[in-house]
C-alpha cells in the first residue's frame, strides 16, 4: 500500500522537471521564438482559422443566415460534383497538366544547376543566371501577353518561322492540343532558373575533396557529375519531389484562366477555373468549397502516400 500510494508522487517529479526544463530552454532561446512569431502568426491567421468556412461544403450556404445558420446538406454538393458532365474533363486535364508539369518541370532546373555548377568562367556563369532568372520576376499576365504575341497567327515570330519553311501558321493560343504544351513550356522558361538555386547551393555544400580524390583516381568529369554531385543532391531532390506530388492537383488558375477560351476549353478547363466560374461567376459558394475541398484532399493524400513511399524506399522524407 505505502508503494502504491508512493509512486504517483515519484511520476510528478520527472513531469515537473521537464516543464521546467522545457521554460528554460525557452527563455534562453526567446530570441530565436521572437524571430519566428510572426510567420506562425501568419499561418495561424491566414492559413488555419480559415480554415473554419470549410463547413460550408458540407452546408447549403445562404449569406442572409451566415455560415452557423445555413442548413446542413451532407455530401450532396460533393455527390453533385462527381455525377456531373464536367467531372472526368477537369480531372483529366488537370492531372495531366499537373504530371506534365512535372516530367518537363522538375528534372530541368537540376540539369541546370548541373551544368552552371561546372561552369568555370565567372562572367559567362552570372550571364548564364542573369538571364535565366529574370522571367521569374516577369508577371503572369506578362507571359502571357508575350506568347500572344510572338504565337499570334498573323504577326507572331514563330508563324514568321513556320512559313518560311513551307509550311502554314497555326493559331497556337485557340488549338486544344497545344494548350498542355505552352503551359507548360512557358512555365518551365520562366521558373526554371530560378528553381535552379536550391539545387546551386546544395551544390556548393559538397565536399571539394571528393573532387580531388576522383581526379587523382582518373575520373572524367561525366563521372564526377554522376558519382558526386547527382548523389550529394538527391535529398534535396528527393524532398522537393514530394513537396511538388503533394501540389500536382493545385495548378494555379491565373495563368491557365488568362490562356482560356471558348475554342481551347475542352483541354484547358481544371479544377481550378472550374471552382472560380461556380464560386465567383456564378455565387455557388457551398459547391466551389466543396470542389475545392476535394482538390486539397486529393493533394494531402498524394503527399502523404509519395512521402511514405520515399521513407521506405530512400529513408528521406518530410517527417
Amino acid at each position: 500500500m505505502a508503494n502504491t500510494a508512493l509512486q504517483p508522487a515519484a511520476n510528478a517529479v520527472p513531469e515537473t522537471k521537464r516543464k521546467r526544463l522545457l521554460w528554460n530552454r525557452i527563455l534562453r532561446n526567446w530570441q530565436l521564438y521572437a524571430l519566428i512569431s510572426p510567420v506562425i502568426a501568419y499561418y495561424i491567421l491566414f492559413q488555419y482559422v480559415p480554415m473554419y468556412g470549410i463547413q460550408i461544403a458540407f452546408k447549403d450556404f445562404i449569406a442572409t443566415q451566415g455560415i452557423w445558420g445555413s442548413p446542413w446538406v451532407g455530401f450532396e454538393h460533393f455527390d453533385r460534383f462527381f455525377n456531373s458532365y464536367y467531372f472526368w474533363r477537369l480531372i483529366k486535364n488537370t492531372l495531366g497538366i499537373g504530371l506534365y508539369s512535372l516530367a518537363v518541370g522538375f528534372p530541368i532546373p537540376i540539369i541546370l544547376a548541373l551544368l552552371m555548377n561546372e561552369v568555370r568562367a565567372e562572367r559567362f556563369k552570372k550571364f548564364v543566371q542573369t538571364i535565366t532568372y529574370a522571367p521569374h520576376f516577369l508577371s503572369t499576365v506578362v507571359v502571357v501577353g508575350m506568347m500572344m504575341i510572338f504565337l499570334s497567327p498573323r504577326y507572331g515570330i514563330i508563324n514568321h518561322f513556320i512559313e518560311m519553311f513551307g509550311g502554314q501558321p497555326i493559331n497556337f493560343m485557340t488549338e486544344p492540343s497545344w494548350f498542355k504544351s505552352l503551359y507548360v513550356l512557358s512555365d518551365v522558361w520562366q521558373t526554371m532558373g530560378w528553381s535552379s538555386i536550391i539545387y546551386l547551393a546544395a551544390l556548393a555544400g559538397i565536399d571539394n575533396q571528393l573532387h580531388e580524390a576522383a581526379r587523382v583516381d582518373g575520373a572524367t568529369r561525366l563521372q564526377r557529375i554522376w558519382h558526386i554531385n547527382i548523389p550529394g543532391i538527391m535529398p534535396t531532390i528527393i524532398i522537393l519531389l514530394i513537396l511538388n506530388m503533394g501540389s500536382i492537383m493545385g495548378i494555379g488558375f491565373e495563368k491557365v484562366l488568362l490562356m482560356q477560351n471558348n475554342l481551347n476549353m475542352e483541354s484547358s478547363d481544371i479544377i481550378a477555373t472550374y471552382v472560380y466560374r461556380m464560386g465567383i461567376q456564378n455565387a455557388e459558394y457551398s459547391f466551389s468549397a466543396a470542389i475545392g475541398l476535394f482538390n486539397s484532399v486529393i493533394n494531402f493524400v498524394l503527399l502523404v502516400v509519395v512521402n511514405f513511399i520515399s521513407k521506405r524506399v530512400s529513408e528521406t522524407s518530410l517527417w
